[in-house]
């Protein structure tokens, strides 16, 4: 793990002004340590829970706006203690972290719902800068955003931007907050093909690094729950990025 210069600190505080509450799971005590001081430069409330079931006993009293996660606790994996989390707080936006450069931990986690992924060693500000990005889709995906009416619809996909609800043909589809602003950037474009680097830009608002893969795992996972067993409404053009209309038939 590497280590940043100071920079200018985003505090993103709520609506009264409350601090940002972060959760830090991590068994690595001097990880966690430096973690959360990484945090609390950004002027967050910080917590943190060395295993799966203290963090499941922290977040319910903590109530935290984000978690950070790491894959191997010593009493259960990141995979149980999202599940756990997530029964209670649906939409917290979670970040793992991964022990190794593993393309099959990170797409298991993110595939589990997890809204990002980071890889050991990591620089501390990249951390930081993907909290932060997370707790603005968080947020962005809780607003109203339309004063002339909050539901786009594409066929028979239906988004509703105040509530986050998502229907197709009239069943329910649960998204992450990711999940949901990508969903929601597809559809403010229907017909449109919006290339990867667009993709990047307006739904993770940073620059990945080269990481652009990270919008064919999430196109995959939208496949998942908007078009399986169904006709067929994200496409793919190859060479220029991925577009969504009405199914055909």
């Amino acid at each position: 793990m590497t280590t940043a210069a100071p920079h200018r600190r985003t505090q993103l505080p709520h609506d009264d002004g409350s601090p940002v509450r972060v959760l830090v799971v991590d068994d690595e005590a001097s990880l966690a340590e430096l973690l959360s001081l990484a945090l609390r430069y950004e002027g967050w409330e910080v917590r943190s829970a060395a295993g799966g079931a203290e963090a499941v006993r922290a977040a319910r009293k903590f109530r935290p706006d984000a978690v950070v996660l790491d894959m191997m606790l010593p009493d259960m994996d990141g995979l149980a203690v999202l599940g756990r989390l997530r029964r209670e707080q649906p939409d917290v936006p979670v970040l793992f972290l991964t022990g190794g450069d593993s393309v099959e931990d990170r797409v298991a986690g993110l595939t589990a719902g997890g809204d990002d992924c980071v890889t050991k060693p990591f620089a501390l500000e990249e951390v930081v800068a993907r909290l932060r990005g997370l707790l603005r889709r968080s947020r962005a995906a809780t607003a109203t955003t339309s004063r002339d009416g909050s539901v786009l619809t594409v066929g028979d996909l239906v988004l509703d931007e105040d509530s986050r609800e998502v229907f197709r043909d009239g069943t329910e589809i649960r998204l992450t907050a990711t999940e949901f602003e990508l969903l929601r950037f597809l559809m403010r474009n229907p017909r449109r093909v919006l290339s990867k680097p667009q993709i990047l830009d307006r739904v993770w608002s940073y620059d990945f690094g080269g990481r652009a893969n990270v919008v064919e795992l999430y196109i995959s996972y939208l496949r998942r729950k908007i078009d399986a067993g169904r006709e067929p409404m994200i496409h793919t053009r190859r060479g220029a990025g991925y577009l969504i209309k009405p199914a055909v038939g």
